[in-house]
């Protein structure tokens, strides 16, 4: 794998709305996709009844839009945050 040119390991530039949860960019969409992972478990936004479902707070709504929203979703909605 070393030496491919990896999409999930090109730097990509951020809105400022994904800056707000993730930090300062460019980085990659792995380190991206961690990030908002690291957000999500820190302010305890993972539905308590189905984990899969996620609970946006006011940051992460900026990017994702404020209605709950399954974490397979979620990452399509971040990736337009992306370019």
């Amino acid at each position: 794998m070393a030496g491919k040119n990896n999409a999930l390991q090109k730097p990509v530039n951020l809105t400022p709305e994904l800056e707000n949860v993730v930090g300062k960019g460019p980085m990659t969409r792995a380190q991206v996709t961690s990030k908002v992972w690291d957000h999500i478990k820190a302010n305890n936004l993972q539905d308590s009844k189905d984990k899969r479902m996620i609970n946006p707070d006011a940051k992460l709504g900026a990017v994702i839009g404020n209605d709950q929203i399954s974490m397979f979703k979620m990452t399509g909605a971040v990736s337009k945050h992306m370019s």
